[in-house]
């Protein structure tokens, strides 16, 4: 398992702060995965802003700012992937 980005305990009392007395470690885990979901997102959407001003090494606020607008605006799906289920006809009865 590769290095948190986030600290479990840190996500843990966000939500607490949000108004939630008890948390289960699924839902920690869950909105752990969301969030280095839409971060990983949103700088690789910074550094390509970046790079097409012409800054391949140097991302400035402006750059994180423009994609956090674009996700916002166009939120990407952060929900699993639904799995697929086998529909059986008639015939295959």
């Amino acid at each position: 398992m590769g290095e948190r980005a986030f600290s479990l305990y840190d996500i843990e009392q966000f939500i607490r702060e949000a108004g939630a007395e008890r948390v289960t470690e699924d839902a920690v885990r869950d909105l752990e995965r969301r969030l280095e979901k839409l971060t990983e997102l949103m700088a690789n959407r910074a550094a390509r802003y970046a790079a097409h001003a012409g800054r391949s090494t140097l991302i400035k606020k402006q750059d994180v700012l423009f994609s956090k607008r674009i996700v916002y605006r166009n939120p990407p799906s952060l929900s699993p992937k639904p799995r697929s289920t086998k529909t059986t006809s008639s015939s295959d009865r």
